[in-house]
């Protein structure tokens, strides 16, 4: 792989499995020194001993604000500096709106956009001082299109979207981009939850008749956290197939 990220320093949510260590791993792959994070630590430590080239696993629960400072402080110590963060963490909850709980709601909801702002909120305060940083924020289709059974899970994706931006607007000028992945159905341990039926009815939707590939997403990241997007913002980019377009 190339150097594209030689030397940069990087935080990853949610990157024992799935999206997140596929992130992490293709961060790594590019130079980079990255943090795996996730509220499961021994599996983070697992997931970064399995990627090598200094990878760190930590336990780290995204919607604790001191968990999360943490989390940042030890990046900084560790690795002298950040230069990119990737808020990944995710849950679903699943049903229709008559059965589904208060509960299951509000968690959707605290993950997803409690989370990602304690991640912004954190990972900015040491980029601003440097002037420099990117900040990748997960967002998903069904943000964009509203996917039934998941009244929890698009309201949080779409609210991502609208924190990117707003926080792009109040970052820019400190030299910090903050930008968002859409990804479509990807084949997941989540997805992996679907139905056969569902999974198939859902990638006959897809222009390109097929599932992504969790490496796939996290090209995209790279891209926004290379100097290859340097000029990019507030953008929203969808790895999707052409679903939802």
């Amino acid at each position: 792989m190339s150097g594209l990220l030689e030397g940069r320093r990087a935080i990853v949510t949610g990157a024992a499995q799935g999206i997140g260590l596929a992130i992490g791993a293709a961060l790594a792959d590019h130079g980079a020194r990255v943090v795996l994070a996730d509220l499961d630590g021994n599996r983070a430590e697992a997931s970064a001993e399995a990627i090598g080239r200094g990878a760190i696993g930590v336990g780290c629960d995204v919607t604790d604000e001191s968990e999360v400072n943490r989390l940042v402080d030890r990046a900084v110590d560790e690795l002298g500096g950040l230069d990119l963060f990737v808020n990944n963490a995710g849950i679903t909850r699943d049903a229709s709106l008559k059965k589904m709980s208060v509960a299951d709601f509000d968690a959707v909801i605290t993950v997803h956009l409690r989370g990602t702002w304690l991640g912004l909120r954190a990972a900015s305060a040491v980029m601003r001082e440097a002037k420099s940083g990117s900040i990748v924020n997960l967002s998903s289709m069904s943000g964009k299109v509203g996917n039934p059974g998941q009244t929890n899970y698009s309201a949080a994706k779409a609210g991502v979207v609208g924190m990117t931006k707003a926080a792009a607007k109040e970052l820019a000028h400190h030299g910090v981009r903050v930008n968002a992945v859409q990804p479509g159905l990807i084949r997941t341990p989540m997805t992996a939850a679907m139905t056969p039926e569902a999974f198939a009815t859902t990638e006959a939707t897809i222009p390109m008749r097929r599932a992504g590939e969790p490496g796939e997403v996290a090209g995209a990241v790279v891209f926004l956290a290379s100097h290859l997007s340097s000029y990019m913002t507030g953008a929203v980019l969808e790895v999707a197939g052409g679903r939802g377009m």
